[in-house]
């Protein structure tokens, strides 16, 4: 028969099991891969604050992925580590904790789909009205875009994670690496289909919000392509399209792979593997993805490693 402790407020991670010959080789890989994720990511937010060339609306909705890499993953990687390092029976957190980890988690898948929205949008203007670019992207919709990605997605995970804390709780393990809002309600004895519905009608609306986007938007820009005689703005069309979508791809994949390990929980292991994997590899991936197809990018930094060359 199972104990019961009711509303306790110190929970336990279950944790990535590893066994001990692989522990530390795991421990080394994600940190190198935390620390390449961060000094990426803030090299990409300072490169676009710095450089007057990048003061453009694409770049400037594009930092928020970055920045969104860099909130969702410092709060979920040094976590995993610390647990990494500890016996089961030692990796134990606070409920208030938990849900903020939680909160943020689900912000960070959130809006990386709602920034990518966004961002198509700006590549319609580009490419399909190139003259009233500048006039439609001012500063003022690009501040507006930025709010509405952010504020959806935290209207969304609010009501998420507000459906959740409202129940009480009888159980005290986390059977996941970290937090998340699918864990937190399997703590509770109460009825959970509420939350079942939401979740599910949340995850629906939001993957058709952000894939019908893509196919909208991608379309009207293959139709004008494909009419269009001009070579450059074909050129400059497949070279940021293709970033963009190999960013969305990268994404929705990662996404895809952990929702199905989901149905068959004799995998729950490459589960937890997955749910570390899909916020390590797009956070690596974006950057230099961005690096390597942006012009503009490679020329900043071509320059200043040429600066640098000619000073030594």
């Amino acid at each position: 028969m199972e104990n019961y402790t009711y509303n306790s407020f110190t929970l336990q991670l279950e944790g990535l099991k590893v066994s001990d010959d692989s522990m530390y080789p795991a421990f080394f890989f994600f940190l190198i891969s935390y620390l390449f994720i961060m000094f990426s990511n803030v090299g990409i937010v300072f490169l676009v604050c710095i450089e007057k060339s990048l003061h453009q609306p694409m770049y400037l909705l594009f930092c928020n992925l970055p920045i969104n890499d860099i909130l969702g993953n410092s709060l979920t990687i040094p976590r995993l580590l610390a647990d990494m390092l500890l016996p089961p029976s030692e990796r134990l957190i606070s409920y208030y904790e938990c849900v903020v980890q939680a909160f943020i988690i689900h912000m960070f898948g959130t809006t990386s789909h709602t920034i990518l929205m966004i961002m198509s949008f700006d590549r319609y203007v580009a490419i399909c009205n190139p003259l009233r670019y500048a006039t439609i992207m001012n500063k003022t919709m690009v501040i507006k875009l930025t709010a509405s990605a952010w504020g959806v997605a935290f209207v969304l995970v609010g009501i998420l994670l507000g459906l959740t804390i409202r129940l009480n709780r009888c159980r005290t393990l986390i059977t996941h690496p970290f937090c998340d809002n699918a864990s937190l309600f399997k703590l509770s004895c109460e009825s959970v289909f509420i939350n079942n519905v939401y979740g599910l009608t949340f995850t629906v609306v939001l993957l058709t919000a952000s894939i019908g986007s893509m196919i909208l938007t991608y379309s009207k820009i293959t139709a004008v392509c494909l009419t269009s005689k001009n070579k450059s703005l074909n050129s400059k069309a497949l070279q940021t399209c293709s970033t963009h979508l190999s960013v969305f791809m990268i994404m929705f994949l990662s996404g895809m792979v952990l929702i199905i390990l989901h149905r068959f929980p004799q995998y729950s292991d490459y589960r937890k593997l997955a749910a570390i994997l899909f916020y390590v590899v797009p956070s690596g991936l974006n950057p230099i993805i961005y690096g390597v197809q942006s012009a503009e990018i490679r020329r900043f930094l071509s320059n200043v490693f040429q600066f640098r060359k000619c000073s030594l």
